[in-house]
């Protein structure tokens, strides 16, 4: 079977974020900071931080809003958003491409059902498709190899 995926990661949605920046998933209220040096992966706007903009460190559990019953599945991680609202994403695309990702697919429920290593940049849509010819894949979220952290998701085409 051969599905042609033309995949778009979707941020954090915007009514999410509006309640992580007043409680983030662990019920911890926002504590901002200036980012100093920049590069902080920014899951509001999927972008790299810039030197000297506010931003905070939240907890969030990507499938407790979506999944039907993730039960064990329903982690939270740290995640790097702005500390006031942002314009989100500028254009389409795949972000944080410049390091293994790890493409992790659940089934509506929130199960995990599998995942893979994407070494290089080139390799994320052929991922994405290989998780979609699984008719009970309803989502992947993307994540950093070197932590785990939640990058962003990508829904079925």
């Amino acid at each position: 079977m051969t599905l042609t995926t033309t995949s778009t990661a979707r941020p954090i949605e915007a009514t999410v974020l509006k309640e992580l920046r007043d409680r983030d998933d662990a019920g911890r209220p926002l504590a901002p900071f200036t980012d100093d040096e920049g590069g902080a992966p920014l899951r509001c706007c999927l972008r790299r931080s810039d030197p000297g903009e506010r931003i905070a460190l939240v907890s969030y559990a990507p499938l407790r809003r979506v999944a039907t019953d993730p039960g064990a599945y329903d982690e939270q991680g740290p995640v790097f958003i702005h500390a006031e609202a942002c314009a989100g994403p500028h254009g389409d695309g795949l972000p944080f491409r410049e390091a293994h990702r790890t493409v992790r697919r659940y089934s509506a429920r929130g199960h995990i059902l599998g995942g893979r290593l994407v070494e290089n940049p080139e390799g994320f849509e052929e991922a994405f498709t290989e998780a979609f010819t699984d008719p009970e894949v309803a989502w992947v979220h993307v994540r950093a190899v070197e932590y785990g952290c939640f990058l962003y998701e990508v829904r079925r085409p």
